[in-house]
């Protein structure tokens, strides 16, 4: 039996957990859309949103993010807020003035359209890990420079799944018509987004299991980690040789599932498994049908590529700062948890995090064309 991750706490201070997103695209200068990029430390991404739109005396209702940042933290996005042609040039000037608590504004521009959640790349992290024995450190974070180059199972961490961990639960009532959904619409698409992911979780956990989560099968729908792009891997020959060998070094990765009405099934294998752990969850798939407009489903890569990983000690008493690029829906604690246990000093009595590491959106974004 192996011996037990030793443990690492996170989190002790904002400071210890720094989050950069990077951007999908630069504001072209034009446009009622104000994007504002800022730096916020013991904010959540709403919270600051709403600040920015009252303190322009825009509706909060027209704000957008690319992905929600956690409270517990020190993170750079943007919020885009949407502005009226006739004030948009003073707002811009104005906005480089607010004062907002734990806010900085970095820069802001015009541009022609609401930021959506997925309007990034991905988040560059870095994260100080703490507790650790020096000679656990060593061993850490020689698991870590690992996974740099391997990757890790692209998990949904806690946070997906609400406070108590429960969300998917009454997801599965609401949809198989056994209690009542939530009248929020947003609350609606936090529930049926952790069904996704919990769903989505299984799937990944027998092909681990099955030592198949970082290859590729006959059948796959695989992803392109370069471009995004998705394609049907065939049940046979040179083109299968090929994505097999592609996936060995790390250009592609074999996709699971985030079920909805109009997802996109493999062949094989593949398809097999996945209506398999849809119809344990949910007899009735047809029941997917009347709530696609909480997401009409998409394809996950179950491997996690992590970019730019680099590890150093910080002080004699075995600490560690690490520091890494994800690519948008990727988890920290999921790159963190292959090489040591994680305690989150923000936690208490069990409670979830309030908000994921990166990025946090009702649902993934749709398959690239």
């Amino acid at each position: 039996m192996s011996a037990p991750l030793p443990i690492a706490t996170i989190r002790t201070s904002p400071e210890d957990f720094v989050v950069e997103e990077i951007p999908a695209y630069a504001p072209s200068g034009k446009g009622e859309h104000l994007y504002v990029t800022l730096r916020k430390t013991g904010r959540n991404t709403p919270d600051v949103a709403r600040d920015l739109a009252h303190y322009l005396g825009a509706d909060p209702r027209g704000t957008g993010w690319a992905g929600m940042k956690d409270r517990h933290a020190i993170t750079t996005q943007t919020i885009s807020i949407q502005v009226p042609l006739g004030d948009i040039e003073d707002a811009e000037a104005r906005i480089m003035e607010a004062s907002l608590q734990g806010v900085e504004i970095l820069e802001a521009s015009r541009h022609g359209n609401k930021l959506k959640p997925g309007h990034l790349v991905g988040n560059r992290f870095t994260i100080t890990l703490r507790g650790l024995a020096p000679e656990d450190a060593a061993r850490v974070g020689e698991k870590l420079l690992e996974t740099g180059r391997v990757g890790v199972p692209n998990s949904f961490g806690p946070q997906r799944f609400g406070r108590d961990g429960k969300n998917p639960t009454r997801a599965l009532a609401w949809l198989r018509g056994e209690a009542r959904g939530p009248r929020d619409r947003r609350e609606q698409r936090l529930l049926f987004s952790a069904l996704q992911s919990m769903l989505f979780n299984e799937v990944l956990a027998r092909r681990v299991a099955a030592g198949s989560w970082a290859s590729i099968l006959p059948g796959d729908l695989a992803k392109k980690h370069d471009s995004g792009g998705i394609f049907a891997v065939p049940a046979e020959g040179r083109e299968l040789e090929d994505a097999q060998a592609r996936a060995e070094a790390g250009a592609i990765s074999a996709t699971g599932p985030m079920f909805g009405a109009k997802m996109r099934w493999p062949e094989g294998a593949p398809r097999e498994l996945e209506r398999e752990v849809l119809a344990t969850a949910l007899p009735d798939a047809s029941r997917l049908e009347a709530f696609r407009a909480l997401g009409e489903g998409t394809r996950r890569p179950l491997r996690l590529m992590v970019a730019d990983m680099s590890v150093r000690p910080i002080d004699a008493s075995g600490g560690l700062t690490v520091s890494f690029v994800l690519p948008k829906g990727g988890y920290a604690t999921t790159v963190l948890a292959t090489a040591c246990q994680i305690a989150d000093a923000t936690l208490r009595g069990g409670e979830a995090a309030e908000g994921e590491e990166g990025e946090e959106s009702p649902s993934e974004p749709s398959d690239p064309a």
